[in-house]
């Protein structure tokens, strides 16, 4: 008995044993080139029991607890050919060594880390439009407004690079109030740079840029309401290698970028350097003296990787950007210069000649740390910080009276820390949590240096105020004391100054967490939340005029003609606690096709609005949004499709503004009421050979103001199309290398984009808007041993005539102002790589 008993125990341990063993098998290799470089990263993936890894620094991966078996695997990395075969797993350990092929038909775009992991963009629930080096470069693209003609749903307007306009979706961001919240966030390595005066940077040396429409909170903080565009930049390498880029082009263009990228130390720290000087001389001749709308900018950009072990690696990076352009041709519809018209293409007459212009310096030090747990959890830590500075100089009444001279100086910056943990169980869950700590310390300051006469004619009689092309003086208020009383006939100063300053000081801390789960193979679910404590302090002080004006008397502003007296500086502050969110839903139709759909709400922050005589705090401006859309990638990521449909409806929407009311000109932040809108994207890739490829964009938006507010009241913009927003927009491009022989390769890359009519401003008035038009540009030339590139570019190759903005402060006083589009540029580029 005890013999039968002994005898059943041994054979139920060694069934349990038999079984452990079975289930305890052991997958192990190394994923390398077909050079027999280590591919770290690459992903390796068991299909059927979900199982996964990606590869370590010398390519090796490894996968445990494997039942006997016949399985699916998966071996893929960015840039390479997937592999997929059938493998045995039935021993404790099994070997097997994979080695991919460099993909010859990778399309830009194609992998993202918008959802700050790396993924294929086909699996993410976000419309993303995404380039990359090769694309920037085969463009030519150093600047936000070109890139935008190639993104559906997404313009920039760049006045100067001191002031942008960003859209996305209709919604714009643009104000320079240091009191004000952007609707769009601009990122760079992670860090926030969306502040408008200091968010213009030269995309050089560049790894990718992401476009992620829709309110981005939870993946990019509470400036990302309606949208986000990140801008990964190049980082050091364990490579030696750089390249060197010359150009000259009509006005006097001349460009000049490179980098140099080598290791210090063996295996553990790595340095890499670039910069580039882009200039022209203006398109406008400013007879007054200079010219207008040109660019000239000087940036550089150095980096060091360390490698401190085998799980953590630090980052430093440190940019630096001077920009010195001249002038902006803010020119006047009403009023010619002398021998000209009021063509905005044409020659202007803006008093200060080359005073005018701009002189702004932006740089910033970041530091990301990242360190590996073990398979599952990662941390990445950014810390920033980043000042700017700038001083414009524009002529707002575009004539050459001297009534409206302005200077814009604008001083910003901001220190941000965050912690961000990354999780991935290999299995069904994945996604990150995290802190995020921002502070920002800025002012706005717009002296105003004007002659009394001029503006007396400005305010008395401005169908006079240019005549001929000459500025008519009033020399003192008119000598009627029915009509101005006791001023009647006072003598007016040839020189006078006044100025006012906004103050914005903000703290917030950030909690959020963002996470996917596979309720199948097939579907999958993403919810994430961020809640915001912020501290927000505004003030506001208008300095008196350098001597009492007897304007004053007429505006009611006395000392000051303008700007409304505070005594001093007026402060205000207050705590807001909020919370964004979204949801999403993923479902792949098959290996090629994705369908998803998103819930989200986005949030700009509330608004303390200090004028000289009030003080009141504008509700936070609320969207929600609602998108459905199909991604899809085949033949071997050689062609790509996209397309999707989103719906927005927005609260408490806030409009900044610039207007005269009752003699006081005011700028500040108003509260429009409600505004919504649908439209609708789709975007296709297609590389036709190894080396060419064709891509087409197209976007339509309707987007506009309800008819009443949330109280039913009836909204005086009722029906008015957002501004900067065309209804249509359409991209496309191809392009086309060619083998010559085997030393010589051609290429040409032609691309045209169009879109339809835009208001300026939320008025819609027909005169401040710029009709449908578009733009066909095109770059070709020769490739020399892979490594010396000489190529010939044009822009607006067909020289079309358009305006990128009208009405602006001018508008405030019934004297818009317009400003002209480029004209045709073009040049000759040489390139050497080594």
């Amino acid at each position: 008995m005890r013999l039968k008993l002994l005898f059943t125990v041994s054979i139920v341990l060694l069934s349990i044993f038999t079984n452990n063993a079975q289930n305890s098998n052991t997958l192990k290799g190394v994923v390398t080139t077909e050079q027999g470089e280590p591919i770290m990263g690459a992903t390796v993936f068991l299909k059927g029991v979900s199982m996964g890894t990606t590869t370590d620094f010398d390519g090796a991966f490894l996968l445990e607890k494997i039942p006997n078996n016949t399985y699916t695997i998966q071996v893929s990395y960015v840039g390479f050919t997937t592999i997929t075969k059938q493998i045995v797993i039935d021993k404790p350990v099994t070997i097997q060594n994979f080695v991919l092929k460099e993909s010859a038909y990778l399309l830009e775009g194609v992998v993202v880390t918008s959802q700050k992991r790396e993924q294929k963009n086909k699996n993410v629930p976000i419309a993303i439009t995404s380039y990359g080096t090769d694309f920037l470069q085969n463009q030519g693209t150093f600047e936000y407004d070109a890139l935008s003609e190639y993104v559906p749903g997404f313009q920039v307007q760049i006045q100067s690079v001191n002031n942008p306009g960003i859209v996305v979706r209709g919604i714009t961001s643009d104000s320079g109030d240091s009191r004000v919240e952007p609707r769009v966030s601009i990122f760079q390595d992670g860090v926030s740079i969306s502040k408008s005066r200091g968010s213009v940077v030269e995309l050089f040396d560049i790894e990718r840029v992401e476009v992620l429409k829709g309110p981005q909170g939870t993946l990019f903080g509470r400036g990302a309401q309606i949208g986000a565009m990140h801008i990964i930049q190049n980082k050091a390498k364990n490579e030696t290698s750089g390249s060197v880029k010359l150009g000259y082009g009509n006005f006097n263009q001349f460009l000049a970028t490179g980098y140099f990228n080598t290791p210090l130390v063996e295996d553990k720290l790595f340095f890499r350097a670039a910069a580039i000087y882009n200039g022209r001389d203006g398109f406008i001749e400013n007879i007054s003296g200079g010219d207008l709308n040109g660019k000239e900018t000087l940036a550089f950009r150095t980096s060091f990787k360390y490698l401190l072990n085998d799980n953590t690696s630090l980052d430093l990076i440190a940019n630096w950007q001077k920009d010195t352009p001249p002038g902006t041709s803010f020119k006047s519809g009403t009023y010619a210069p002398l021998g000209g018209d009021t063509n905005p293409n044409t020659f202007a007459d803006l008093e200060r000649g080359e005073d005018l212009g701009l002189d702004r310096t932006v740089w910033g030090v970041t530091a990301i740390l990242k360190h590996s747990f073990n398979d599952i959890w990662d941390l990445t830590s950014t810390t920033a910080y980043r000042e700017f500075d700038s001083n414009e100089a524009f002529d707002a009444d575009g004539t050459v009276a001297p009534a409206l001279f302005f200077n814009e100086i604008s001083i910003g910056k901001q220190f941000s820390q965050e912690f961000r943990f990354n999780f991935d169980n290999d299995d069904k869950f994945r996604g990150f949590l995290g802190a995020n700590f921002f502070y920002e310390d800025g002012s706005q300051s717009v002296p105003w240096e004007y002659d009394e006469r001029s503006v007396a004619m400005l305010l008395l009689n401005p169908a006079n105020l240019v005549v001929n092309g000459f500025p008519i003086l009033l020399p003192n208020i008119p000598n009627d004391p029915a009509a101005f009383g006791a001023i009647a006939g006072a003598p007016l100063n040839a020189f006078n100054k006044e100025t006012y300053t906004n103050f914005g000081e903000n703290y917030s801390g950030d909690v959020f967490v963002d996470a996917s789960y596979d309720l199948s193979d097939k579907l999958s679910f993403t919810l994430g939340l961020r809640a915001t404590l912020e501290n927000i302090n505004a003030a506001y002080e208008v300095e008196d005029t350098e001597t009492p004006s007897f304007l004053g008397f007429l505006t009611g502003n006395y000392p000051n003609v303008l700007f409304a007296p505070t005594n001093g500086k007026i402060s205000a502050s207050e705590n807001f606690l909020s919370a964004v969110g979204r949801f999403a839903v993923n479902y792949d139709i098959n290996e090629n096709i994705t369908l998803f759909g998103t819930t989200s709400r986005g949030r700009r922050p509330n608004v303390i609005n200090v004028t000289a005589t009030e003080t009141n705090v504008l509700s936070d401006e609320i969207v929600w949004s609602y998108e459905v859309g199909a991604k899809s990638l085949f033949l071997d990521n050689r062609l790509q499709f996209d397309v999707n449909a989103y719906m927005y409806d927005y609260s408490n929407f806030q409009t900044s503004v610039a207007k005269l009311e009752d003699g006081v000109l005011i700028a500040t932040t108003e509260d429009s009421g409600n505004a919504s809108s649908f439209g609708f994207e789709v975007a296709f890739q297609y590389a036709f050979s190894e080396t060419s490829s064709f891509f087409a964009n197209y976007g339509y938006i309707d987007a506009s103001f309800d008819e009443v507010d949330s109280d039913g009241n009836a909204q005086a913009l009722a029906g008015n199309t957002f501004r900067l927003t065309p209804e249509n927009s359409f991209s496309a491009g191809f392009n086309i290398n060619l083998e010559l022989n085997n030393t010589l390769d051609y290429f040409f890359r032609p691309t045209y984009t169009y879109k339809s009519k835009v208001f300026f401003e939320e008025t819609n008035l027909p005169e401040i808007s710029q009709d449908a038009y578009g733009l066909f540009n095109f770059r070709t030339g020769l490739v020399i041993d892979k490594d010396y590139e000489i190529n010939f570019y044009m822009t607006n190759a067909l020289d079309k005539e358009y305006i990128i903005d009208a009405g602006n402060t001018g508008g405030a006083f019934g004297i818009p102002t317009f400003i002209a589009g480029a004209p045709r540029f073009f040049g000759v580029q040489v390139k050497a790589k080594f």
